[in-house]
């Protein structure tokens, strides 16, 4: 099967693509580099052993995919591309409306002209809003932020194409937070700018990037005080895309919701503790003011997936920690340096 990847280049696209090569699909890669680096192409090829195609442009241009779908024989699409900052989101609502919608307009309608049948949609936890805690996929969806509301739309839009058009089928994929890296610290997450997560701005301050951790509140009512949150590893969560696929192959169904995530919770702080861990050392931290609009708990109950993709996680958070570590240690410019 040949298998397009949009936004193929970035973070877990890219740990998706060395395992789709991996599991025997061909790959097609799409991806504007907004948020990706182009040596990651090299390293993604040096880890599979093989040419990996790679289309350089925006996805909201109708015309060029229109081209790409009419010259590749496509048998599914997994569709990571998009903006995904929240508080940009917040500033710049109008840019994530326009990129992160009309990008899956312009996929979805050449998957129609040109009989492109499956697709695996990268959605968030974002959609259940405040809602976080021990999520099931039968809970109502909403948001807080542009970028979240993006994410809900784009899930309405591909369940309302399945009712005109029943025989494509759609996977929508809720994940929580990915961290990690590959076990080889080849690709990871390369974050532009200051990193809008906990773990990438560890690493960055446990190599000399940035002086010390943010913590932001430290009095929730939480184990520690600290923010908890649903970590998978990106290793797990790419395999999470490819189980997804595999059952769109399989299935009558037209539309599926899966939650990606461990089920449990971690507080700031063990992270933080796992990371120490990695590196051998502490890190320097300080706890400041809760950031408007952030939530106590989140985390997934993934209870749907485990059964029906027979997918589940695998690696714990202290491999996370040392996965990303890895990376970073031997990245510290990221794939600039």
């Amino acid at each position: 099967m040949k298998i397009l990847v949009s936004g193929g280049a970035g973070y877990i696209g890219s740990h998706t693509v060395v395992q789709l090569v991996a599991a025997g699909y061909d790959v097609v890669i799409v991806d504007n580099f907004s948020n990706a680096h182009p040596t990651v192409l090299a390293r993604m090829e040096s880890l599979t052993g093989t040419s990996i195609p790679l289309h350089s442009f925006d996805l909201t241009d109708h015309d060029k995919t229109e081209h790409l779908f009419a010259t590749e024989d496509f048998d599914g699409v997994i569709h990571f591309a998009g903006h995904k900052a929240v508080g940009e989101s917040v500033e710049k609502p109008l840019d994530y409306y326009e990129n992160n919608l009309g990008s899956t307009f312009s996929i979805v309608r050449a998957m129609q002209r040109y009989d492109v049948d499956k697709l695996v949609f990268s959605s968030s936890a974002t959609v259940y809003g405040e809602d976080q805690a021990a999520a099931t996929e039968d809970r109502r969806t909403y948001a807080t932020n542009p970028y979240g509301w993006t994410k809900v739309m784009q899930e309405q839009i591909l369940r309302d194409v399945a009712v005109a058009a029943p025989h494509m089928r759609f996977a929508l994929l809720r994940y929580f937070n990915p961290v990690g890296a590959h076990p080889s610290g080849t690709i990871g997450e390369d974050p532009s700018g200051i990193p809008n997560n906990l773990v990438p701005y560890i690493a960055q301050v446990a190599v000399g990037k940035r002086e010390k951790l943010m913590i932001f509140g430290g009095d929730y009512d939480t184990v520690d005080g600290t923010g908890v949150r649903d970590y998978i590893h990106v290793e797990d969560l790419a395999a999470g895309h490819i189980a997804a696929l595999k059952a769109l192959e399989e299935t009558d169904e037209a539309v599926h919701t899966w939650n990606l995530g461990s089920g449990k919770g971690t507080s700031v702080l063990e992270m933080l503790r796992a990371f120490e861990k990695a590196v051998g050392r502490e890190i320097p931290y300080e706890i400041v003011a809760r950031r408007p609009g952030d939530i106590a708990t989140s985390y997934a109950d993934p209870t749907k997936a485990n059964a029906e993709l027979g997918w589940s996680t695998k690696k714990t958070v202290e491999e996370m920690a040392a996965d990303t570590w890895r990376w970073q240690s031997q990245n510290p410019e990221g794939f600039a340096g």
